[in-house]
């Protein structure tokens, strides 16, 4: 059995009893990052093998993963944070496991997606995740050119390091528009911040934004 487990997307406190029970009980652990991974079995007391499950290496061990799935053992596949799959490592082995008709289930826990969106305080009755902006200056413009044009909420992951160009876009293409910057959520220092793209360039020139970022778009 594989179990698609969901995992602290910040504060360890997040994770479920269940995602704990099924960590503990599994054979092997597949995981992003085996030393972020490690760290995290260590600190609730959980000694299981580790192997590594990365987009570097997805394909290889997908294809091992599966033998070992056929053959009955249990594995448990992790990220860094949130759910497998959701722009991290994971869909593969889903869709491998459907193919083969090898069973799986998923263990549901913290979402930075939904976090940022319950917090940014706009519309939920539709949204779409989009993933990563583009590092590409013309293909992040596209995507928030399409953002601009939904009238629903639209949620991105953005890089701390690009915010501050990719605020600078939104003046061009959605002046008006209200924003939110989701960081660092459930950490100590988890931020909010909410206003147009100008208001938000402005803070964050000041004051450069570190760790985790979610930008949230309000709907047309």
């Amino acid at each position: 059995m594989l179990y698609v487990v969901a995992t602290p997307i910040g504060n360890l406190g997040d994770v479920t009893l269940r995602a704990l029970e099924i960590l503990k009980s599994v054979d092997l652990v597949a995981a992003e990052d085996t030393r972020y991974s490690g760290m995290l079995l260590k600190h609730f007391g959980i000694k299981k093998p580790l192997i590594s499950y990365h987009e570097h290496n997805e394909a290889m061990r997908t294809a091992e993963l599966v033998v070992r799935l056929a053959g009955g053992e249990n594995i448990a596949l992790i990220t860094d944070a949130g759910m497998p799959g959701l722009s991290d490592p994971g869909a593969r082995l889903v869709r491998e496991c459907i193919k083969r008709e090898l069973s799986f289930t998923i263990v549901p826990g913290p979402s930075s997606i939904l976090t940022a969106l319950v917090g940014s305080g706009f519309s939920i009755d539709k949204f779409c995740f989009r993933g990563f902006l583009p590092i590409k200056s013309g293909q992040r413009e596209r995507e928030l050119r399409v953002a601009a044009e939904s009238g629903e909420t639209v949620i991105f992951f953005e890089s701390p390091y690009r915010l501050t160009k990719t605020l600078a876009k939104c003046i061009d293409v959605m002046p008006e528009r209200q924003l939110c910057i989701a960081r660092e959520l459930t950490k100590k220092f988890e931020e909010f911040r909410r206003g147009t793209a100008g208001e938000l360039l402005a803070h964050y020139e000041a004051h450069p934004a570190k760790g985790e970022v979610v930008l949230v778009i309000s709907g047309s």
